[in-house]
């Protein structure tokens, strides 16, 4: 996300605008009020209007970056609960992998629930990261082995030991792989 910083010119246009158009009529001072500033009463207000100018932008900056920080906050609040929910799901497989042993009702339970904790994870916008014979990335992928294997290109991800997760875009736990040499 890209912050835009407003600018003392942008500021003065936008003043300069307000001013060209039509306002009521003013009343015009008496003669003897309408004597000319000293030279130094100018600068002085010169100064003070790029100080306020200067204000005026660094506030709008100022909200604009905390609108920018809330979002985060709103997108990301989820991702502790997330990484714990994971934990479970990595159990989840575990399991699932034993199934043959288990009895056929318990096995298609367990499936079920598996199934419906992964329609939660997927609703909240957590996605598993695809990494079994993908190009290895440090981005998305955490190599703990290197092997020599004939069934896939020299660093190309050839198992995956743990599954990595993606948060609204944004890596919340990265593939734990075997990249082949």
């Amino acid at each position: 996300m890209t912050e835009e910083k407003v600018t003392t010119e942008e500021i003065l246009e936008e003043e300069a605008e307000r001013e060209e158009e039509p306002q009521e009529e003013k009343t015009e001072e008496p003669e003897e009020l309408k004597e000319e500033k000293p030279e130094e009463n100018r600068e002085e207000d010169e100064a003070l209007e790029a100080k306020y100018m200067r204000l005026m932008a660094d506030f709008q900056n100022y909200k604009r970056r905390t609108e920018a920080e809330k979002s985060n906050v709103y997108a990301y609040a989820n991702e502790q609960i997330v990484l714990r929910l994971l934990e479970v799901i990595d159990n989840f497989e575990r399991a699932l992998d034993h199934k043959d042993t288990a009895e056929k009702a318990f096995a298609e339970g367990m499936e079920m629930i598996f199934r419906q904790l992964l329609d939660v994870l997927k609703n909240s916008n957590v996605e598993e990261i695809e990494a079994l014979g993908r190009e290895f990335d440090p981005n998305f992928h955490n190599a703990v082995l290197m092997e020599d294997t004939d069934e896939y290109e020299s660093n190309t991800v050839s198992a995956v030991l743990q599954k990595g997760y993606t948060l609204n875009g944004k890596v919340i736990r990265p593939s734990m792989v075997k990249v082949a040499n």
